[in-house]
């Protein structure tokens, strides 16, 4: 269909709702697992969904089509699964979504001039490179080849810098997610001792930033980080993204602390974050779980990035 031809999508509240459960909704022992102070994401993830959606419809009026271009290389599983979940979220907004595979062994110069060629492609509004990336590429040099205008994972210094400044345009999904997340809960932000363990530039500097913003006071803890729990019992807000199951205990954690468990991993099969959910359950006012708590608020926030950059692109 030719693009003067395509119709607005529009989610019907019936299409969203079997969208998201497909994706978001959380099994445990075959019942929905949504309770107490169990802090899902379905509902919230909806709202900037829809929220996106009519940013979309007004784009689409004016003949704007967004469009997301998607570097993957090599055929790392994780990478993979996550690249397809972008792709069914950005097909049923109607973002137009060009995924560039590439082999395992793809030169960095080969790569940057891929790159290169997207910034100056009109057509493309939103540019990711799916990380991480294989060794012989530098993430650093690569992920700042990307023009700050079409970079949609917010991971350039040029944004990562406006950020510092309080300027929030373009931020990591996330660490944007994280932070929508919290505000759900009506948890109060500003004064509050929060425990970020996490330093790299996709979760915990943005996300340090971003609490900043809105006057936390920050600690960042990471592998080089000495007694851990002595942090961690002081945070009345818990954020972790590390990939180590079992890595937080109940006895690490301050009753009535926020938990949010930005972790994954695999355990006996299974996907698991890195906070002991059983044992963490009861001493914190609210935990995610894992899966269903920070990945559906990563791919909400994804979409609305793109839609942002396409509105900045067409001011």
């Amino acid at each position: 269909m030719a693009k003067g031809e395509k119709r607005t999508k529009s989610l019907s509240n019936n299409a969203l709702f079997i969208f998201l459960s497909s994706i978001f909704f959380v099994i445990f022992k075959n019942k929905v697992f949504f309770l107490g102070n169990v802090l899902g994401s379905s509902k919230i993830a909806a709202k900037l969904f829809e929220e996106t959606s009519v940013m979309l419809e007004n784009l689409h009026m004016k003949k704007i089509y967004p469009n997301l271009a998607v570097i993957l290389v090599g055929n790392n599983p994780a990478s993979e699964l996550y690249v397809k979940k972008k792709k069914i979220a950005c097909d049923e907004l109607g973002i137009e979504f060009e995924l560039l595979r590439f082999a395992e062994n793809i030169s960095q110069r080969d790569i940057l001039q891929i790159i290169n060629d997207l910034n100056h492609k009109i057509s493309v509004n939103a540019i990711l490179v799916q990380i991480p990336l294989p060794k012989q590429l530098d993430s650093s040099i690569i992920l700042n080849t990307v023009s700050p205008l079409k970079d949609v994972d917010g991971f350039t210094a040029f944004n990562l810098g406006l950020l510092s400044y309080g300027k929030e345009e373009i931020v990591s999904c996330t660490a944007q997610g994280i932070v929508k997340l919290l505000e759900s809960t009506g948890t109060t932000i500003e004064g509050s001792n929060a425990c970020i363990i996490n330093h790299s530039i996709i979760v915990g500097r943005p996300l340090s930033q971003l609490l900043l913003n809105r006057g936390a006071t920050v600690t960042v803890c990471h592998a080089k980080t000495t007694d851990l729990a002595m942090h961690t019992k002081n945070a009345d807000i818990l954020i972790t993204a590390v990939g180590k199951p079992g890595l937080i205990n109940g006895d690490m954690v301050k009753p009535g602390a926020v938990v949010i468990d930005a972790g994954i991993a695999r355990k006996n099969g299974k996907t698991v974050g890195d906070v002991d959910f059983e044992s963490v359950k009861d001493v914190a006012s609210y935990i995610t779980p894992v899966p269903g708590g920070i990945g559906p608020m990563t791919i909400a926030c994804l979409v609305n990035n793109v839609a942002k950059l396409a509105m900045l692109h067409n001011q």
